[in-house]
């Protein structure tokens, strides 16, 4: 018998003072999701916003994750922790669907994956690589580009005002939107990459090492934006990081792979 660890009434996972556990039906969970920071969002009941069953990689060459099963709510900030080579990266690709899976089941806003084209579900389900791709122009029009996009065009806007204020959290003026995208550092990709996403308004965003390449302020500051796009809307993330600290201090609940 495995548990999953939820925010119910007295049977969550406090990192300060210990644990109760609640088990998940009959099924064999081999991973506990811990809550971090007890009652921070309430205690969440309901639909989940995305939940993830039983889930096992097609990967054959070496020991990976297996059995992963989690339930995401609104405002939820998931932290993954694991050794380099343990499958962070392996896992938000099977959540997005770039990666098949083996087996296990996935739900989004009450929709599997099987029930949407894959663009719908990665238009909900969006995954932010470390490493930004960009085309030659302006940061501005790298923001606008996705917007032109089928999937996005719909229910996603240019929204300059909106931009400028998430540029003034991080430090920077709207001179940015002007700048060459192609001779930006590594740490102004990852902004450019972060608002892009952002704009799009996906309910699961997917982090991985997002804010790798900025420096101190810019990462809090991030970090700040983000909790702030998650509480406006039913919205959640996952995220990673090889920095101890920042699991601790941004994610409400923390998901240990093998």
């Amino acid at each position: 018998m495995v548990v999953l660890v939820h925010r119910l009434h007295h049977q969550v996972l406090d990192h300060r003072s210990g644990f109760q556990a609640t088990v998940i039906g009959h099924h064999a969970l081999d991973h506990v999701v811990h809550d971090h920071h007890h009652g921070e969002n309430g205690c969440s009941t309901g639909t989940p916003l995305f939940s993830a069953r039983a889930l096992e990689p097609i990967q054959s060459s070496r020991a990976c994750w297996q059995q992963i099963s989690f339930d995401l709510h609104k405002g939820d900030r998931l932290g993954l922790v694991a050794p380099s080579g343990a499958g962070k990266t392996l896992l938000l690709r099977a959540l997005a669907q770039l990666d098949p899976l083996r087996s296990g089941e996935l739900c989004c806003r009450g929709a599997s994956p099987g029930k949407l084209c894959m663009t719908q579900w990665r238009a909900m389900v969006m995954l932010v690589a470390q490493r930004c791709a960009v085309t030659p122009g302006t940061v501005e029009d790298n923001l606008r580009l996705p917007l032109q996009w089928r999937q996005h065009r719909h229910h996603a806007n240019w929204q300059r005002t909106t931009i400028v204020t998430w540029l003034e959290t991080l430090g920077r003026s709207s001179d940015f939107l002007a700048w060459d995208a192609e001779q930006l550092s590594g740490g102004e990709q990852q902004v450019l990459n972060l608002l892009r996403a952002l704009q799009l308004q996906p309910v699961l965003l997917l982090l991985d090492e997002c804010t790798a390449s900025l420096d101190p302020s810019t990462c809090r500051a991030m970090e700040t934006l983000l909790q702030r796009w998650l509480s406006e809307a039913a919205r959640a993330c996952v995220f990673t990081s090889h920095d101890p600290d920042q699991i601790e201090r941004f994610c409400n609940r923390v998901l240990a792979l093998p």
